[in-house]
């Protein structure tokens, strides 16, 4: 990796910390030539220079000096967030290895030790600036890589949310459900699976915002298989025959399938087109087994599906169609509860009655002109 040139002509500061004037003149006078020099004669005023401005690149700490040693200002230095990435070297005519050592425990990168030798002050402040340099750039270049990168995850879970709902409303408009049905399941998979989060049942399976987040982003998929579906069928205004409802009852293997030939040719499983999968597959199961495709019972249906069951019959139920108006809230409710424990999880049914109010603000919310308010 290359740093521009305008990074390697700028020149860099050098704060030099020392009570004694002499030293502090002598280290400017070897310096200067090639770095900005600032200079301080105590440890606190030291950090005061060290905030104020420009910081310095790098600082040349004495140790023994009056109101704040050396010590002392280099710990402080390394507990601010804006001053602890910066070189310190030790200024010391101490030498014996304790003292040495505990520099390097405070933070300290090296020792200078007095009488200083010009020489060997140039060399080890170029060594430890060109070794702060390429720790900057290297942080630059993380922290420009961690900005792409969520930019683009960004970009990337957005075309994922626009397919998902592309693809959910390309089979409601084939279909006698109006638009916002696929928002407002959405919105009541969330809602109850973030109310059954803390239950023992549930909590292995929503043990997080991220599975709730993909439930919520799956949930539109749950009938895309519809899209498979005849329309004398789909679109008949009267109740199916038995030979019709059948033909119909394969939405539910339709969509998995699609999703998971989706998944083939993409060449790598995604965790939301698993959950997708399953709830375009199980959301007509049932708590007793009468369901299908495969007629599961109690907890062999996957959680994802029992959510969706009762967030598909409520909302069918108080939505308007061609062929039925819409239900009251109060009533659909009723009809949820005696489903307990033969068509839905008796959990579920429980936490939904408590949360009762919440679907109907989200019905209200998502409504569209066919929708029949639930008041």
């Amino acid at each position: 990796m290359i740093m521009s040139a305008n990074n390697m002509m700028e020149k860099q500061t050098v704060l030099i910390v020392d009570d004694a004037p002499e030293n502090l003149a002598l280290m400017s006078s070897v310096l200067k030539d090639r770095y900005k020099i600032k200079m301080a004669d105590n440890g606190q005023r030291a950090l005061k220079l060290a905030l104020t401005g420009t910081s310095p690149d790098i600082i040349l700490l004495d140790i023994m000096m009056p109101v704040m040693d050396g010590y002392e200002a280099c710990t402080l230095l390394k507990a601010n967030p804006a001053t602890r990435d910066i070189p310190v070297i030790f200024l010391t005519a101490k030498t014996e290895m304790e003292d040495e050592m505990h520099g390097f425990e405070l933070g300290a990168v090296d020792y200078i030790t007095k009488p200083i030798s010009p020489p060997v002050v140039m060399a080890r402040v170029q060594t430890h600036l060109q070794l702060k340099r390429v720790r900057d750039f290297l942080k630059n270049q993380n922290e420009f890589l961690e900005a792409e990168v969520a930019r683009r995850t960004k970009e990337v879970v957005a075309v994922q949310d626009v397919t998902i709902l592309a693809m959910a409303s390309l089979a409601e408009t084939r279909d006698n459900e109006t638009g916002n049905h696929i928002r407002r399941t959405q919105h009541y998979v969330k809602t109850l699976a973030e109310k059954l989060r803390n239950l023992p049942r549930f909590s292995h399976y929503l043990d997080d915002d991220k599975t709730i987040d993909l439930l919520f982003k799956s949930a539109p998929l749950h009938d895309i298989g519809k899209v498979g579906i005849p329309d004398h069928i789909l679109l008949k205004p009267g109740r199916l025959n038995e030979e019709e409802f059948e033909i119909m009852k394969t939405h539910t293997t339709l969509g998995r399938d699609a999703i998971h030939e989706a998944e083939q040719r993409l060449g790598f499983d995604l965790p939301f087109l698993t959950i997708a999968k399953e709830v375009a597959y199980s959301h007509h199961e049932k708590w007793n087994g009468t369901g299908y495709p495969e007629g599961l019972s109690g907890d062999d249906i996957p959680v994802s599906g029992r959510l969706m069951a009762i967030a598909d019959v409520y909302d069918a139920l108080i939505s308007k169609r061609v062929y039925k108006e819409g239900m009251q809230h109060e009533k659909a409710v009723r009809i949820i509860v005696e489903g307990k424990e033969s068509h839905f999880d008796p959990d579920m049914v429980d936490a939904f009655v408590e949360i009762a109010d919440e679907f109907r603000a989200i019905a209200e919310q998502y409504a569209d002109t066919q929708h029949n308010e639930a008041a």
